[in-house]
Formats: structure tokens, sequence, C-alpha cells
């Protein structure tokens, strides 16, 4: 029996994933600049900070800052002199974002990188390999970025793909929007990879969660 529902969702937050004015103001204030919703839950990103402390992560990349919610969360996982990428294609939320991770003491940690996802990330392999990438934007390129970030990751590193669930249509719960197929066969395709462990975090909208093997 599955007990896990939006009640149960909020004890967990409640507990371990408690919001600070840092946190709260890029989650409100964002939206009164014009940018649109779509941040993660707190869970999901307690999650997320979690997962990049317990593997000791130092460099971590995130493909859509939005606002700098996710990011904060990130951020805050990484070793001291960890540095956070994190990527949007629109310079006004590049410019939200600043704002964010300043108020948060970030603003040495993030560094924020304006442009095609696809073109900034071809460059960094350099800069690799990484030990935390989290996918958030940009649904059709999902398959391209899951590529690149799993030949790009060291081995023990974390991929975590947002929106896996797409509302619970992936597993026919609702009416299909246009990246369900997408998704699910994105999801398909993850669980068989033999390069990666891979499961789903069920908080939110879902977390594809993968490891790359050793």
């Amino acid at each position: 029996m599955t007990t896990y529902d939006d009640q149960l969702s909020f004890y967990i937050s409640s507990l371990f994933a408690v919001e600070d004015e840092y946190l709260l103001n890029a989650r409100d204030d964002s939206p009164k600049y014009g940018l649109p919703g779509g941040n993660i839950q707190a869970e999901e990103g307690r999650f997320l900070q979690f997962l990049a402390y317990a593997i000791g992560a130092s460099k971590a990349v995130e493909i859509g800052t939005l606002g700098g919610y996710s990011g904060i969360w990130i951020a805050r996982g990484l070793r001291p002199g960890g540095k956070l990428i994190t990527i949007d294609k629109e310079a006004k939320h590049a410019e939200v974002a600043q704002k964010h991770f300043e108020a948060a003491g970030l603003q040495e940690v993030v560094d924020i990188r304006v442009g095609n996802a696809l073109q900034i990330i071809s460059r960094l392999p350099d800069e690799g390999p990484f030990d935390f990438v989290f996918i958030d934007a940009d649904r059709p390129a999902y398959p391209t970025f899951y590529n690149w970030a799993v030949e790009n990751i060291r081995n023990g590193g974390i991929i975590a793909i947002h929106n896996a669930f797409r509302k619970g249509t992936v597993a026919g719960i609702g009416d299909d929007d246009e990246h369900t197929e997408l998704m699910r066969q994105l999801n398909r395709r993850i669980a068989e990879d033999p390069r990666v462990s891979s499961t789903i975090f069920p908080a939110g909208d879902g977390t594809l969660i993968s490891v790359r093997q050793v």
C-alpha cells in the first residue's frame, strides 16, 4: 500500500526542508519580475542538496537557472570551494537569479552562464569531469543533455532530471502533454542504460536519479 501523499510531503518539508528567507525570496520574488513558475518543491530541493553533499560534490552543473531557487539548494550541498555552473537562455532570469545568489552569500559559488545550453555544455568538458548534474529546462533537449551528462560526469557522480512524471501522464494518469512520450522513452532508456544505476524520487513531479557506474 502506498501511503505517500501531499500531507506526508508537507511533513517531510516541515522537518527536513525548512526554507530560510533566501529560499523564500528566490521562490516568491521571482514572479514579481515576470519569471514563469515551475520551481521545484522544497522537499525536492533538499533532496538535491542531500545528494550533492552525500557524494562530496565540488563541481556541479545545472541546466535551467530560472530565479535561482534550485541553485541555492544545490550550491549549499557542495564542498567548501565548490562551484555550481548554472545555465539559462534568458538574460532576465540570470539577472534575477544573481540577486538571489548574492543575497544568500553564494556569489563566489555560483557561476551563471547565459545562452543556448547545448552550445554552452559543448564547451564545458575541459572544466570537468563533474560530480553532479541537474537538468530542468528545455524538455525536447533532455535526451541530449543526458547523453552529455553521462559522458562528462565522474564515476559515482549523480545526474538528476526533473519532471520524470510529467504530472503523472507517463503512467497514464490524465491526458498526455506534448512531452509525455519523450519522457516515457527517456525513463525507459535510462532504466536500461548499463552505464548508470537509476531510480525516480517521487516527490513533486518526480526526479530521475542516475549514478554513474564505477
